[in-house]
């Protein structure tokens, strides 16, 4: 006779798999490095800074 198989411990291992498989698609898909990240605020404060000395004072 064979030993008893636990499949809610082989469902949950493929839920993981499946789940770590979509992280890494949304990743690739919507992620930015840290170095884009911090160009992109750099270049924001940039912008406002170059906004503000346009002002004129009143």
């Amino acid at each position: 006779m064979t030993t008893p198989v636990n499949l809610n411990r082989y469902r949950k291992a493929r839920a993981r798999t499946e789940a770590k498989a979509r992280a890494d698609e949304n990743a690739v898909k919507f992620g930015r490095t840290k170095a884009e990240k911090q160009a992109a605020r750099a270049e924001a404060e940039r912008i406002v800074r170059a906004l503000e000395g346009l002002k004129r004072e009143e």
